[in-house]
């Protein structure tokens, strides 16, 4: 290689090698940034609240699907911690390698629920051969969208395990994330919805029909780890903060069961 050549290609390495230290320091130095299921948008929230209160440290935090999330870290996004609804993009990132060893754990978990705008017309037991059809009338089925929302995933087996799968699916009004299929109910736009008993726990807007037995869909759980390269001191000590009594006291708050 000429001499000039070398040269700049030396310069251009020690120039990509800086701005990565640059990065690396930046990231490390700011506050943790955590990504996390939509679901969980209160709960965490005060979780940050509570680390900061005590003066642990800086944490802020970015909400949506847990799919949109799992794809954006795996193109690059500056994310240390990553909270999934389910474990299925949890394993997306684990077979990209994106997970910190010995990190991933279970941290939460839930219930599926049928909502109505407050004030609806009460409805009959969620059980095979429920007439969901004359519930929603001219309406349509609020979910997330069950090609990737985990919401919507754990939805279409509920209604899969009662036979209703087949007669839904063209009826569904289908949302990017859980949060936007509970404002489509709490908007009165969509007359029925599916979402989890902690969504609907946060807004006096909707009611609750019934709950979706769990034999009928797969366990909803929350794994929690730390991104590969990401496992900074301070991302380490509140990935073990949302693991402490403090954190679980409030995620109970919220109508999350704790692991």
């Amino acid at each position: 290689m000429p001499i000039k050549k070398y040269l700049r290609f030396l310069a251009a390495l020690a120039l990509a090698c800086c701005l990565g230290l640059v990065s690396s320091v930046s990231l490390a130095a700011g506050p943790v940034m955590i990504f996390a299921a939509a679901s969980t948008t209160n709960a965490v929230s005060e979780v940050i609240k509570a680390y900061q209160a005590a003066g642990k440290g800086k944490a802020v935090a970015s909400f949506a699907s847990s799919s949109t999330l799992a794809k954006q870290i795996a193109r690059g996004a500056p994310a240390q911690i990553y909270l999934s609804a389910n474990v299925k993009w949890m394993n997306y990132l684990a077979e990209k390698k994106l997970l910190a060893p010995g990190t991933r754990v279970d941290l939460l978990g839930n219930r599926l629920v049928l909502i109505a705008p407050k004030g609806a017309k009460e409805r009959g037991p969620i059980q095979a051969g429920m007439p969901l059809l004359a519930w929603l009338g001219e309406g349509r089925l609020a979910v997330g969208d069950p090609d990737h929302v985990p919401a919507g995933i754990y939805a279409k087996q509920a209604l899969k395990s009662l036979g209703l799968w087949e007669k839904a699916e063209p009826r569904l009004a289908r949302a990017a994330n859980v949060r936007a299929a509970l404002a489509l109910v709490e908007r009165g736009e969509a007359p029925l919805g599916i979402v989890y008993a902690t969504d609907a726990a946060i807004t006096p807007k909707v009611m609750v029909v019934g709950v979706f037995p769990e034999a009928g869909h797969k366990p909803i759980v929350y794994p929690l780890a730390l991104l590969k390269g990401q496992a900074t001191p301070s991302a380490k000590a509140f990935w073990q903060f949302l693991q402490g009594d403090e954190a679980k006291g409030i995620f109970k708050k919220y109508g999350f069961s704790v692991r």
